[in-house]
Formats: structure tokens, C-alpha cells, sequence
């Protein structure tokens, strides 16, 4: 099982975001809002970046969001729009039809999520 999601979300995405989350922080979708409070631009939602760890692992295990039975992740860093954001994991244990796969995801070097722990039903 390969988990790899490479995926760049752009300017408007912590937008789209907002409208479907309902999360309207400010430091998401107002650049000069988010310079004023010492950020270096708006920042990614941070459900949106543990979907994309989420998505990556859905593909992983064929398609079908109901494999995805557990997933846990820590918040490590700051997404930014315009900058890829690549998603690994490595398969961790395999048990009865279960894959645990240890995976992170990062932009621009920093690992913005880390020990995420996808449990996947497979077959």
C-alpha cells in the first residue's frame, strides 16, 4: 500500500473552506487580518490538511471512505495557500483485514501534520 498525495491548494481554497466548514477565523481568509496578528499571510484551515491526510489514505486502500476507520493526527504547523502539500505513510502493522499506516504531511519542508495514524479496513 502506497500513501502519496501531492495536492496545492490555491488562493481562494481557505475561502471555499470557510463557506463549507463555517469556520470564518479571520486568520484564514483575511491576508491583512492575518499580518496584523503576526502571521505571514492567511493559513489553511487545519481540518483541510488532515482531510488531505485523510484522503491520501482513502486512495491508498482503493477509493471507498468507509476503509478509513480511525484516524488520529497532531497539528504541527502552518498550511499556507499556493504551496504544495505533499501527504506519505508508511504501513505500520497489518492485522485481520486492518493496515495501520503511520503518515504526516508537509509544505515547504515543515512537516505541518505529524504522527497522524490512519486505520484502514482492507479487502
Amino acid at each position: 500500500m502506497n500513501v502519496d498525495l501531492k495536492v496545492t491548494p490555491d488562493r481562494f481554497l481557505p475561502h471555499r473552506y470557510a463557506g463549507a466548514s463555517g469556520d470564518f477565523n479571520p486568520i484564514h481568509i483575511d491576508v491583512e487580518f492575518a499580518k496584523q496578528v503576526g502571521l505571514p499571510g492567511n493559513i489553511l484551515h487545519g481540518l483541510y490538511t488532515m482531510a488531505q491526510v485523510a484522503r491520501a489514505n482513502v486512495n491508498a486502500a482503493g477509493g471507498d471512505p468507509r476503509s478509513l476507520r480511525r484516524l488520529s493526527v497532531q497539528f504541527r504547523g502552518m498550511g499556507f495557500p499556493e504551496q504544495e502539500i505533499t501527504v506519505t505513510g508508511t504501513v505500520r502493522e497489518e492485522r485481520d483485514g486492518v493496515v495501520v499506516v503511520d503518515t504526516e504531511a508537509e509544505q515547504g519542508g515543515n512537516r505541518i501534520i505529524r504522527n497522524a495514524e490512519a486505520e484502514l479496513k482492507t479487502g
